[in-house]
């Protein structure tokens, strides 16, 4: 059953050890500004904006219940779906789903801006945000670089071989494939991690070669609608808060529903989206992002979102 008895692990020095990461994706954000212009630092590609509702379940539990889903309703939502690191659609890669929704409401607030985060692996396997930096660093460092620091570092090196293997692994295009929030989120007093199932199951061998052509493709003969679930906090042991590299063990439960009406590329929509922040710490009170990688994620955040228009 869902369990109010969760908490989170605050490390000793814990924010200066973030403040000192963020010059990692600075530092990436900086080369990639002056190979390819003005951009975030990861999630570069923006491979479609899209027009969505968020549709609140009716008759879900009490447990669910909470902040933005307390009450039938549907809001209005934008979607980005991106490349997390390449541009070439078929390498590689861990996706993007970027879920804002506007003009929520919550038995406190009204006018509350939500914004979702999910990709399109369900762990990663790291045992903090160190680990990530870690592998961030070494993938964007030159050849003899990162042999060196490959030498001196074998558990990165695993821990960058694990993690590619599961980015590696087919993906069929973003309607028909599954995306996770990976760490949890708050639901009230509740913990939950996120899901978005996939719209179909129809796969387009050829998606890969073009991901944006296959999602608008398929909005051409009609909408598109993913489950939103919540998988909630049990115990540590089945659904530990802190480690992002095991899944949980507990039942996914359909809290609502993200539909995507019929649409064409619209240049100017794309635009205010690409300008946009989608950020999992832009939230109610009711959906704070938990867990240390995401306490590391907000400071990356805030960063990346000042370097967008630095010049080079």
């Amino acid at each position: 059953m869902p369990s109010t008895q969760w908490r989170e692990v605050i490390l000793p020095g814990e924010d200066a050890q973030h403040a000192e990461q963020v010059h990692v994706f600075s530092e990436l954000q900086r080369q990639r500004l002056k190979k390819q212009g003005h951009g975030r630092a990861l999630h570069r590609k923006q491979v479609a904006a899209l027009r969505a509702a968020l549709v609140v379940e009716e008759g879900i539990p009490d447990c669910a219940r909470q902040g933005i889903f307390a009450f039938p309703t549907v809001y209005e939502a934008h979607v980005r779906l991106s490349n997390g690191n390449f541009s070439v659609d078929r390498a590689p890669d861990i996706r993007g789903f970027a879920v804002k929704v506007l003009g929520a409401s919550t038995p406190s607030s009204t006018d509350v801006e939500q914004n979702f985060t999910f990709v399109s692996q369900e762990t990663l396997k790291v045992s903090g945000s160190a680990d990530v930096v870690e592998i961030v660093d070494l993938s964007t460092s030159a050849p003899g670089a990162a042999l060196r620091k490959a030498a001196t570092k074998p558990r990165m090196v695993r821990g960058a071989v694990a993690n590619f293997r599961d980015m590696a692994k087919p993906f069929s295009g973003f309607a028909t494939h599954e995306f996770f929030s990976i760490m949890p989120v708050t639901f009230g007093d509740y913990a939950a991690r996120l899901k978005l199932c996939a719209a179909s199951t129809a796969v387009n061998k050829g998606a890969r070669k073009d991901l944006a052509a296959d999602i608008y493709g398929r909005l051409v003969e009609g909408d598109l609608e993913f489950l939103f679930q919540a998988q909630f906090f049990e115990d540590e042991n089945r659904t530990p808060i802190e480690d992002s590299s095991v899944p949980w063990d507990a039942p996914w439960l359909t809290v609502g529903r993200l539909r995507v009406p019929r649409q064409a590329p619209d240049e100017a929509f794309a635009r205010t989206v690409e300008k946009s922040s989608f950020n999992p710490w832009i939230a109610a009170k009711e959906h704070r992002p938990l867990g240390e990688l995401m306490r590391a994620r907000q400071a990356a955040y805030a960063l990346s979102l000042r370097n967008r228009d630095v010049a080079p």
